[in-house]
Order: C-alpha cells, then sequence, then structure tokens
C-alpha cells in the first residue's frame, strides 16, 4: 500500500492549473445512459473515482473511447445490463446516480446501496422517495435497490426534500429529463456540480430551469441526443491548495478557476491575514509572513463553506494565533481526522459536532493515517506545515479525488514523494 514522505516547513510558491471537478465529472458521465448517441465529456481529472465510473459503465455495456485530446467519448446505444453490482458500486457513493437515468430511459434498475468515505450516514431514501412520487416500485432487499415502472414511464410530480442533497437532486434531475410531464424539486442542491450536470443534459436537449437554486423545474422530453460537456474546474482541489499555501507561509497562483465558486472559502482566507487577489480565471495568495488568525467556521451547503475543506481548515486553525470553533453541519462523523492532527501536536478538543480548536506555533511530523478522502488531504497539508517528516499512510483515498496531488506540490517546492510500504522508512525525500 502506498503512503506519501513529506518533509515539512518549506513555503509553497508557484502556479497550479486545477483539474476538473470529480463531483462534477461522474455524474456528467453516468448522464450518458439517457441518451442512446455520444456524449463528449472533456476536463475530466485522472482520479480513481473516475476509473470506478468507467469500469462500472463498462460492466452496463457502455462504450467508451478516449480522443487524441483526451476527452471521453461515451454511448450507450446498446446496453448488456441494468444491474450495478456491489462489487462496482461498493467504494463510490455517486454510483447510486446510474438508478435514475436507467429506470427513466429503460424502465427498470437494479443498484447495489453504495459505499464511498467513513463519513457517516449518506442515506439514498430520499431518492427513493422520489422516484415513487413519480410511479416507480422500489423495493430495497439484499442490498440492492430494485425499481421498476408499472406504467411505462415516470410522471413528473413536485417533490420536496426534507434536506438539501447533492445526489439526491442529481439522481431525481437525470429521470427527470425523460419523464411525462413537469416535474419540480423544491429544497434543491445549489451546488455548481448540479449546474454543471443541468448545463450537460441542456445541451443535450433537456428542459431545465432554475439550476442554482433551490427549486430546478424540469419538463420532460421524449428523448435526449449527443453533446459536446466541458467539465467545471474543481473549486476543493483549488480551496486544498490555497489553504496549502497559507499553511506553509508561501505564495500561489492558481489557474483555470471559477472564482465565483469559491467566495465563501475566500472570506475566511482574507480573515485569517493572508493576501488574495482574484482575477477572471485566477487566484493568488500569499502570505506576508505574519501568523495566521483563527476563525471560526461553520459547514453549510453551497454557497456556504463547503464541507468537504472543513479538515484542511481545522488544519489551519491549527497553527494559527487564537482559538476558534469548527461546526460540522452536514455529516455526523467527520472528525477522524482530528485524532492524526493531535499526533502531530494539534490542540483539538471535540464538542458534539464542533471542534474547539486552540492554535499551536509548529506541529511536528509523524506518521499518520487518511480515514477518508479529505481528511487524507488536511494531513498532507499538516505535513507540508509540520517540523521534521510525515509519512501520511492509506493514501488510497487521495486517489479518489485529487489529480496527480503529489507533482502539482512538488512543482511549487514541496518535499513530497509516494513511497511503497516495503520501502519505507529508508526511502529518500525527493526535492523539487
Amino acid at each position: 500500500m502506498d503512503k506519501l514522505l513529506i518533509s515539512g516547513g518549506i513555503p509553497l510558491e508557484g502556479e497550479i492549473r486545477i483539474s476538473g471537478a470529480k463531483n462534477a465529472a461522474l455524474p456528467v458521465l453516468i448522464a450518458s445512459l439517457l441518451t442512446d448517441q455520444n456524449l463528449v465529456v472533456s476536463n475530466v481529472p485522472h482520479l480513481q473515482d473516475v476509473t470506478t465510473t468507467l469500469e462500472l459503465l463498462g460492466h452496463l455495456g457502455v462504450r467508451i473511447e478516449v480522443d487524441d485530446k483526451l476527452a471521453i467519448d461515451v454511448n450507450a446505444a446498446e446496453l448488456t445490463s441494468h444491474r450495478a453490482p456491489y462489487e462496482l458500486v461498493r467504494t463510490m457513493r455517486a454510483s447510486v446516480l446510474v438508478l435514475g437515468p436507467l429506470l427513466t430511459r429503460f424502465g427498470e434498475a437494479e443498484v447495489s446501496l453504495p459505499g464511498g468515505c467513513a463519513i457517516g450516514s449518506r442515506p439514498v431514501d430520499l431518492h427513493i422517495q422520489g422516484f415513487e412520487m413519480m410511479g416507480a416500485q422500489v423495493k430495497v432487499e439484499g442490498g440492492y435497490i430494485r425499481a421498476s415502472i408499472p406504467a411505462g414511464r415516470l410522471k413528473g410530480c413536485r417533490i420536496v426534500f426534507d434536506t438539501v442533497t447533492v445526489t439526491g437532486t442529481e439522481n431525481l434531475m437525470m429521470a427527470a429529463v425523460l419523464a411525462d410531464g413537469r416535474t419540480v424539486l423544491e429544497n434543491a442542491a445549489r451546488e455548481p456540480e448540479v449546474v454543471d450536470l443541468a448545463k450537460c443534459l441542456v445541451a443535450m436537449g433537456a428542459r431545465i430551469n432554475g439550476a442554482g437554486t433551490s427549486q430546478i423545474e424540469i419538463e420532460g422530453v421524449a428523448r435526449l441526443s449527443g453533446a459536446c460537456h466541458r467539465v467545471a474546474p474543481d473549486r476543493i482541489e483549488a480551496g486544498t491548495y490555497l489553504a496549502a499555501a497559507a499553511a506553509t507561509g508561501g505564495q500561489i497562483q492558481l489557474n483555470g478557476i471559477e472564482t465565483n465558486l469559491l467566495d465563501a472559502v475566500l472570506v475566511k482566507l482574507d480573515a485569517m491575514g493572508v493576501s488574495i487577489r482574484v482575477d477572471q480565471d485566477t487566484i493568488a495568495l500569499s502570505v506576508d509572513g505574519c501568523r495566521l488568525k483563527a476563525v471560526d467556521l461553520t459547514t453549510q451547503p453551497f454557497p456556504g463553506f463547503p464541507t468537504d475543506l472543513q479538515a484542511q481548515f481545522i488544519l489551519l486553525n491549527s497553527i494559527a494565533r487564537g482559538t476558534a470553533a469548527v461546526t460540522e453541519t452536514i455529516f455526523e462523523s467527520r472528525f477522524m481526522h482530528v485524532q492524526e492532527l493531535q499526533r502531530m501536536g494539534a490542540d483539538i478538543e471535540l464538542r458534539g459536532n464542533t471542534a474547539l480548536v486552540r492554535g499551536v506555533k509548529n506541529l511536528s511530523g509523524a506518521q499518520v493515517m487518511a480515514t477518508d478522502l479529505r481528511a487524507s488531504a488536511c494531513l498532507v497539508l499538516a505535513g507540508l506545515a509540520a517540523k521534521g517528516q510525515t509519512v501520511v499512510d492509506r493514501i488510497y483515498h487521495i486517489d479518489r479525488g485529487y489529480d496527480c496531488i503529489e507533482e502539482k506540490l512538488a512543482q511549487c517546492g514541496a518535499r513530497i514523494q509516494r513511497i511503497s510500504s516495503s520501502r519505507y522508512p529508508h526511502a529518500a525525500v525527493h526535492t523539487s
């Protein structure tokens, strides 16, 4: 099993181009199931979750090709199965998104209950309730969701989500584009990834209004066509690299980012005392040598502060001046990185869904273990900021969501190297 070996204390300096967003690419690729024509998707990040999604689509019978510009051409004209098995779904929560497209286009679907990061309960009840309201018969048995449409076609209706759900919004939006009549999704997720999926569906001929607001209206059509779609940039990757530069007292420029996607994050960074310059598609951050200031924050659905950057900002508060309260409102088990940060000298106290973080002057390198995708990014940043050497174990988590993270950090001066278990602890640290 691979690890990351990091020698900390080096300020990051340089430029990084932001990859396409994983959380946008996965539903867009899955949207190919809604048409028998070609969907060409570009700016797709090279990630394990993307590979898993393509394996799942291939298992269903989707033809997949990569062109000379590294765009992915997917065609679902001749599916061989409507069943998404456990062995392909168990590692990735987004796999449940095949349920809506398979059901609405083919009238039946069988999808294993999904897996993913161990960050608490993320039930699919809201998906199932929505499909049932549209006329589907759904059973959950033997670890699988089995759905069919007795009437032959889903019926549009008004669906009010009890809580904001990104995958629920995406799944039902994809189901509604081929339903009979008008569907209204109330209390819908407003995340940019939902907007990106809607843009792709509209390019395929769907009729969708209101994406990016809490009310999305979809008028069903008889069929969708092929299209070309470029995946939006990854706002979480961008936020992570901004936090990395802030943690190390460095300066960095991010290129190819939609700057309005990070408003809530930039407000917190500004409050911490860093300098930020925003242009049309670039963000530059620099630290003037002063110690960061601690800032309170609460995770919220977009446009609030993203839960996927909570761990990285706990790290920033761990080395900042003062005390901060970080409250997690999205997932109930998303503080598993705290124990690992404490091994490095962080002073953090958990009080229910709030982490009370008292800043220390320095963290010390240690051997730590990643527990989920964003926790692994937090520990990499901690290693970059700490004195001495840090080894981050179980980094297969980070490969699910960050495209070439060690290469991008190394090009900004980080001492970071991927090593195999058999080579540790005698591996030499790579200096860029």
